[in-house]
């Protein structure tokens, strides 16, 4: 049974997903801080009324612009994305790689078709499927 939840825990489709997930969050965390800190309080200063706050920032008709608390955010999601890709990214890819895997790594070559122009051919691609041009000695 603890074979099993560790074959679908270390399944390349379910890590890929995973991290994915962690970093849109993450950056959902740093867009709010954007539109919450800067861009609402933008909007509150052109229509006017607000209360002023504290920090790194400045205050336009009342409305407080928090610099302060957005470089907060981004300094939090480069600290969060280092710790993902060094706690799950690396460690997930060296076990891959042990088991004759590669996983999130460089995509393989491709070669262009020279009559058509179409990209993303495989290298050992012999005719375009988009235009049956020969394709031999084109890298």
């Amino acid at each position: 049974m603890l074979k099993g939840f560790k074959n679908f825990l270390m399944q390349g489709d379910l890590i890929v997903v995973a991290v994915g997930l962690v970093v849109a969050l993450a950056f959902s965390t740093l867009i709010k801080a954007f539109t919450d800190s800067i861009i609402t309080p933008l909007i509150g200063a052109i229509g006017g009324g607000g209360t002023a706050g504290k920090g790194l920032g400045w205050t336009i008709n009342g409305q407080r612009i928090d610099v302060g608390a957005f470089v907060g955010a981004l300094i939090y999601f480069i600290i969060f994305m280092a710790v993902i890709y060094f706690l799950i990214v690396v460690p997930y890819r060296a076990y891959m790689s042990h088991r004759g895997q590669t996983v999130f790594g460089d995509p393989p070559p491709t070669k262009q078709c020279p009559r058509c122009k179409l990209a993303d051919l495989p290298t050992g691609a012999q005719r375009c499927p988009h235009c049956t041009s020969e394709l031999a000695g084109v890298g």
